[in-house]
């Protein structure tokens, strides 16, 4: 799962895991009164990005499958915060990593689970000893 595209996506969500975890342990410990909400839920995104990191990267069905089901949290994740942030921004005193839909991020936390989704969806299936038979 870590060759081609999906080296790409080891990339981002490695990426990301280091932005997201980095962010959220300074907010948490700095500002949490600030904006609890806000930064629980980028500590959330964090957590989320390291697993499917790790998935990628360990490859076999079970971890696919891991990362296909992580993957459709973090896009329900990114779609439920990102709408509750337009319509509620009140809500939000401080920005998450999934806060208008990732427009802090270049709309990337939108696009990443989706590319997830095509790439694990498509990708070969892993043979060993947790493949499927």
């Amino acid at each position: 799962m870590s060759s081609g595209p999906g080296r790409l996506l080891v990339t981002l969500y490695g990426i990301f895991t280091v932005g997201a975890t980095s962010r959220s342990v300074y907010q948490l410990s700095t500002r949490f009164d600030e904006a609890p909400l806000a930064y629980l839920l980028s500590a959330l995104a964090a957590l989320v990005y390291a697993f499917i990191t790790v998935s990628l990267v360990r490859g076999g069905e079970r971890a696919r499958r891991g990362a296909l089901a992580a993957c459709v949290a973090e896009l329900a994740g990114v779609l439920t915060v990102g709408a509750w942030s337009v319509a509620s921004p009140e809500a939000f005193p401080d920005a998450t990593v999934w806060s208008d839909f990732g427009q802090g991020y270049l709309y990337l936390p939108v696009v990443l689970p989706v590319a997830g989704l095509l790439w694990l969806r498509r990708a070969p299936r892993a043979e060993g000893p947790d493949a499927p038979s």
